[in-house]
C-alpha cells in the first residue's frame, strides 16, 4: 500500500517547522551588540591572532581550531547580512567599519609575529591549506552561515555557533595572509586573503537569505530600483568568488586523479628486465609531473617503451613522466665490509640479548627464593616449595 502523499507532507513540514523555535527581534538585538570592536572583543581579537600566529607556526591543529572558537570575526560579518536583509544601512556602516579594523589589526599583528619568530617549518602543512581555496569552500562557508543566523534566531542557542566558528575558520587565513606579508610570499597573502574574503562574503549572503526566509523586520522599506540593483551586484559578487573557486577545485580534483594513477602505477609494476623502479617523487611547481628513480641495469628500449606504455594505462603522459636512474652498486670490497658490519652488530644485539635474560633470570631466582622464605609450605606436602619453586605464581 502506498503512503498518503498528504500526511507525509504534513509530517515532514511538522518535522521541519522552524516558527514556534524563532525570535527574531531578540536574534536581531543581539547580533548588533556583537559587531562592535571595542570592550571584550578588543582583547578576544588579540587573544585568537596570538593562538592563531602560534598554532600556524608549530603547525598544530588543535591551537588552530582555538583561535576560531574565541575569534570575534563572525559578529559583524553576520551584522552585514542582517543590514543587508533589513534595510538597515546605519548597521551595514557599522558593521563594515568594524570588520575592516578587525581584519587590519589581524593582518597587522599577525604580520609582526611571523618577522620575529625564529621557527620555520619545512612543510607547513597548515598554512598551505589556505593558500588554494576550492568551491569545496563556498559550500562550507555558505552552509555555516545559514546554520549561524539560525542559531542566533533560536529562543534556545546551543553549541551550534561554536561548529560554525570552526567550520569558516575565519581567523586562520587572516594570519596565513600575514605570513604572506612577512615573508613577501604573494601565493600565501593572495591565497589566505583570498580564502577569508569567501568566507566573508558567503556567510554574509547565507544570513542575508535567512533573514529573508525568517521575515526580519525591516528598518526601512527599499526601492524597488535599489533592490533591483542590489540583487544585481550580489549576483555578480557570487560569479566573480565562486568562478576562480571552481577553476581551483577543478585542478585539486586532477591532482589528486593523477596522484592516485602514479600511485596505482608504481604498485603494478617495479621490475623492468633487471632494472628496478624503487622511488618516485611527485612535483606540482609546473604542472602535474612525476619522477621515477630506477636503479640496476640502464634501462634497454625495450624497457623504456614498456615503462611509458604502462604508464600511458594510467593516463601518465610521456611529458609527464621523467626517468633518473641512479646507480646505487658496490664493490666487492664494499660489500664485504657491509656485511662484516652487519654481522659485527647482529653478534653484539645477540650478546646483549643474552645478558639481558642472565640478568632477568638472576632476578626471578632471587623474587622465588624470597617467596620460598616468606610463605609456608602447605601442610599436605611440607616440601613441596623447596622440590618446585617454580610452580609459584608470581
Amino acid at each position: 500500500m502506498l503512503p498518503n502523499w498528504n500526511t507525509l507532507r504534513q509530517k515532514i513540514r511538522k518535522v521541519t517547522n522552524i516558527n514556534g523555535h524563532i525570535d527574531t527581534d531578540d536574534a536581531a538585538e543581539r547580533i548588533k551588540n556583537s559587531i562592535w570592536f571595542q570592550g571584550p572583543n578588543v582583547w578576544i581579537l588579540a587573544f585568537s591572532i596570538v593562538i592563531a600566529s602560534v598554532g600556524l607556526n608549530v603547525n598544530s591543529t588543535a591551537v588552530i581550531i582555538g583561535a576560531m572558537l574565541i575569534s570575534p570575526l563572525m559578529g559583524p560579518i553576520i551584522g552585514i547580512g542582517l543590514s543587508l536583509g533589513t534595510y538597515d544601512f546605519d548597521l551595514l556602516r557599522e558593521a563594515l567599519k568594524n570588520l575592516l579594523i578587525m581584519v587590519l589589526i589581524s593582518l597587522a599583528a599577525s604580520t609582526f609575529f611571523f618577522l620575529i619568530s625564529p621557527l620555520s617549518l619545512v612543510n607547513a602543512t597548515e598554512l598551505e591549506a589556505r593558500t588554494s581555496p576550492t568551491i569545496y569552500d563556498v559550500l562550507i562557508a555558505l552552509f555555516g552561515g545559514l546554520a549561524g543566523i539560525l542559531e542566533n534566531s533560536r529562543k534556545e542557542r546551543g553549541t551550534v555557533l561554536s561548529g560554525v566558528a570552526i567550520a569558516t575558520a575565519l581567523m586562520p587565513p587572516l594570519c596565513t595572509a600575514g605570513y604572506g606579508l612577512a615573508h613577501l610570499s604573494a601565493r600565501f597573502f593572495f591565497g589566505a586573503l583570498y580564502l577569508f574574503l569567501i568566507n566573508c562574503v558567503f556567510i554574509t549572503i547565507a544570513t542575508y537569505l535567512m533573514v529573508r526566509y525568517l521575515h526580519f523586520r525591516k528598518v526601512d522599506n527599499p526601492n524597488p530600483v535599489i533592490s533591483s540593483r542590489r540583487i544585481r551586484l550580489m549576483s555578480l559578487i557570487l560569479f566573480l568568488f565562486i568562478a576562480p573557486s571552481l577553476w581551483s577545485a577543478f585542478n585539486l580534483i586532477r591532482s589528486n586523479n593523477f596522484e592516485r594513477n602514479v600511485r596505482d602505477f608504481v604498485t603494478e609494476k617495479r621490475v623492468y628486465g633487471k632494472t628496478y623502479l624503487y622511488d618516485y617523487r611527485i612535483v606540482r611547481d609546473k604542472g602535474r609531473k612525476v619522477t621515477l628513480f630506477i636503479t640496476g641495469n640502464t634501462l634497454s628500449q625495450a624497457d623504456s617503451t614498456n615503462i611509458y606504455m604502462t604508464a600511458a594505462k594510467w593516463d601518465i603522459r610521456p611529458d609527464q613522466l621523467r626517468l633518473v636512474h641512479q646507480n646505487i652498486g658496490m664493490s666487492q670490497d664494499e660489500m664485504n665490509a657491509m656485511i662484516r658490519g652487519i654481522y659485527d652488530h647482529t653478534n653484539y644485539e645477540l650478546t646483549r640479548k643474552e645478558q639481558e635474560m642472565e640478568a632477568l633470570k638472576t632476578r626471578i631466582d632471587s623474587l622465588t627464593s624470597l617467596v620460598s622464605r616468606l610463605l609456608p609450605p602447605p601442610s599436605e606436602e611440607p616440601d613441596t616449595l623447596q622440590r618446585n619453586p617454580s610452580n609459584i605464581d608470581l
